[in-house]
């Protein structure tokens, strides 16, 4: 049968797992396997560019909350700048030694750090930015979504993810390492498809970025 849609998955699920008492149980193994693929799958579908501003009207303009579907920064530069001027990153410990070491002074931010739910713009804007993010974002929940472009490109991800997290529910020690083994290699290959598609167009560089007090 075809699997693109959530509806499919847990029909699937329930025939692959052969069990009719597992209705309930199926969409929180589906769940678990989500969180996971958030953590171990690096590809470029997940990755989003989206644009926020900041407000120098506001007590902490330096401060802009982060996307609620962020998981890490690939690029963020000034957008509304001549040049789009990218920022750099700082750690905590140096964008505290620049506010220093420039006495805390409102300019054009030139490097930024991330600090719980936000991104600190480093010096403090000293006029309305508009800033441009390039992130990795979370796969879109498959419950609420009916489908996803996840499910449409690997369906084998979702069902061995799903019968994975199964397994120790159902007590299945049998079939846990054939289960864990499908989702790697499934896990793998998309990643390594994930790289050809993002840097196969030129050789790898390395740069070194950062202040340096």
């Amino acid at each position: 049968m075809a699997i693109t849609t959530y509806t499919e998955l847990l029909a699937a699920g329930a025939n692959w797992l052969a069990r009719d008492d597992l209705t309930s149980r199926i969409p929180e193994f589906i769940v678990l396997c989500e969180a996971k693929l958030n953590r171990e799958l690096f590809v470029r579908q997940m990755e989003t560019r989206s644009t926020t501003a900041c407000d120098t009207s506001d007590t902490e303009p330096e401060f802009i909350s982060l996307p609620t579907d962020f998981q890490s920064m690939r690029r963020i530069r000034l957008s509304s700048v001549s040049g789009k001027p990218r920022l750099q990153f700082l750690s905590g410990a140096q964008a505290d030694e620049y506010r220093y070491g420039q006495g805390n002074g409102a300019a054009q931010p030139a490097y930024f750090t991330i600090m719980g739910s936000e991104i600190e713009l480093i010096p403090t804007p000293d006029s309305n930015y508009t800033i441009e993010m390039v992130y990795r974002k979370n796969i879109p929940a498959i419950a609420t979504n009916s489908t996803n472009w996840l499910l449409t490109l690997a369906p084998d991800v979702y069902l061995y993810g799903l019968l994975l997290e199964s397994a120790p529910y159902i007590k299945e020690d049998e079939r846990l390492q054939v289960w864990a083994a499908g989702f790697s290699n499934a896990v793998d290959s998309l990643n390594k498809l994930g790289q050809l598609s993002a840097f196969n167009s030129g050789p790898m560089q390395v740069t070194v970025s950062g202040y340096t007090p």
